[in-house]
């Protein structure tokens, strides 16, 4: 289960960085809090931030469920997949919105892998 705790935490810390570029972004462009626009690339980071935080609340309890039935090693990887994903997205939508396909797949995936895995492994178990 080490694997799994880092992995999870690595997801976690990812998130942290990703608010922390959002932050930055936000004294550059001297957007204004509660302002959410202002400068593409503030909007950009932001989004990032915000579809990490809306797949990430998936993604932790989907980990821990799923090893539940399967090894956790193999969780872990899949947490890797994620952020790796996350990483590429990141890339992408700041540079271009429209090129984020292969990250978000790369995210989205995973998540869904897990929600399935699940099923079948309660399946396997009533």
């Amino acid at each position: 289960m080490a694997w799994l705790d880092l992995v999870m935490t690595l997801c976690l810390m990812q998130l942290v960085a990703f608010s922390i570029l959002v932050g930055r972004a936000r004294i550059r462009y001297d957007i204004q809090a509660p302002a959410t626009s202002g400068h593409e690339t503030f909007e950009r980071l932001f989004r990032v931030q915000m579809n990490t935080l809306e797949l990430l609340v998936v993604l932790i309890p989907a980990m821990w469920l799923a090893a539940k039935y399967w090894a956790p090693h193999w969780i872990a990887v899949v947490g890797v997949v994620y952020m790796i994903g996350r990483m590429i997205y990141l890339r992408a939508y700041v540079r271009d919105p429209a090129s984020r396909t292969v990250g978000f797949g790369m995210s989205i995936l995973p998540v869904l892998g897990l929600l399935l895995s699940i099923l079948v492994g309660i399946v396997k178990e009533i």
